[in-house]
């Protein structure tokens, strides 16, 4: 079954009309829609789901994390109830824990970057966790407005046990960036869903950037919903010892002539880090001139790590520019750690350049200063690490 999945979503957003397709993954608000999760279904079968059980019980009744916004000129912050009509437009869960977080959210942050503006310093959104107790739940909407270009930046910290949804609706002829960082203390659990939606001529650059927390798992869907428009995904991950890290992307090409590239790389160490990479990509039979590319790249630092990458492409028109995939997943390069030592490098230096070197690519294409210094200094923290596992 075919269905114009953005505009699906607009139309009965709070119908709760029952699941829609969206690629291979149904939607629906309802929560009694989605299963309890066993572990056996596809969108599960990589995730630790019995340490989730929480989250699937039913409403959220643990505290929603506090929220700071340093909000650039041109950008319109606001508070609002889960009756504001403009929430749940840009899409609807793909999971019981999405639809958990839809369903027990009680008040909403809505930033609108306003028509034509576009202000030079990135907004901050500073999220931090309420702690190890129940988990809660909590939702964000951005609003790119007509030919506005900006960036929001998502700083997530401390303490955690949190449902998240993240709505991003990008319209005609906007530029967005946002970056979503997390950085959360040990014990934390983050399930969160982006999704986004791309109008005419518009254009969003998606980051993601996972270091810390025990379980994160992020679910970032863009719709390309009209002509021209353009989505370039990029994502970054750290994994350490028993972290489980996990992205599962989908790009619904939906108009013709649009654009996506996704580039995800991560670097794993020590026993029972987890790292998943699911990347689905969708063209639709009315996408005609689609140009799509998807790349996954895995470091395995030390024995007793896994990587799990699996890029997924369907194709409903052969009138496509191009559509490709690519995913690697490799251990430490002995040959370029040679070669660095043949050239009197120490091991422990080389060895630290090689791991910058896997991560210089996507750092260079983040181009936010404030968010590419302290990456940069994560992954130096990360290396050390590794130094001492390694030593």
């Amino acid at each position: 079954m075919k269905t114009d999945h953005s505009r699906a979503v607009a139309d009965g957003a709070h119908s709760h009309a029952g699941p829609e397709p969206a690629g291979q993954r149904f939607t629906s608000f309802e929560l009694s829609d989605f299963p309890v999760p066993t572990g056996r279904e596809e969108e599960w079968r990589f995730t630790p789901v019995d340490r989730l059980q929480k989250f699937f019980a039913g409403e959220l009744t643990g505290p929603a994390p506090a929220v700071a916004v340093d909000a650039a000129p041109g950008v319109r912050v606001e508070q609002v109830g889960r009756d504001d009509e403009r929430l749940g437009t840009v899409g609807a869960p793909i999971d019981r824990a999405g639809a958990a977080a839809w369903t027990s959210f009680t008040e909403a942050t809505v930033l609108t970057v306003e028509k034509q503006q576009t202000p030079e310093q990135p907004t901050s959104v500073t999220i931090t966790g309420a702690g190890d107790g129940e988990p809660g739940a909590q939702h964000l909407l951005i609003v790119a407005e007509e030919l506005s270009e900006a960036t929001v930046v998502l700083n997530h910290a401390g303490s955690a046990q949190l449902a998240q949804t993240v709505e991003i609706d990008v319209r005609d002829g906007a530029q967005l960036t946002v970056v979503s960082l997390q950085e959360w203390d040990e014990g934390s659990i983050h399930l969160s869903a982006h999704r986004t939606r791309v109008g005419r001529d518009a254009k969003i650059r998606h980051i993601v950037v996972t270091l810390g927390g025990d379980i994160v798992r992020i679910t970032p869907d863009s719709v390309l919903s009209a002509p021209g428009g353009e989505v370039e995904k990029i994502g970054l991950y750290f994994t350490d010892g028993d972290q489980h890290q996990e992205h599962r992307l989908l790009v619904d090409h939906s108009a013709p002539n649009c654009i996506s590239r996704v580039t995800y790389k991560g670097a794993l160490q020590g026993q029972d880090a987890h790292a998943v990479w699911i990347g689905d990509v969708v063209i639709r039979s009315q996408a005609e001139g689609t140009d799509t590319y998807e790349l996954n790249r895995n470091l395995v630092l030390t024995e007793g790590a896994r990587a799990d990458s699996v890029p997924n492409l369907e194709i409903e028109t052969g009138e496509i520019e191009g559509a490709g995939h690519a995913s690697a997943t490799g251990r430490f390069d002995d040959e370029q750690l040679f070669y660095l030592k043949a050239r009197g490098i120490p091991e422990v230096e080389a060895r630290r350049l090689v791991v910058i070197g896997f991560f210089a690519e996507l750092i260079n294409q983040i181009d936010v200063p404030s968010v590419t210094e302290r990456l940069t200094a994560a992954i130096e923290d990360e290396i050390r690490q590794y130094e001492a596992l390694t030593a």
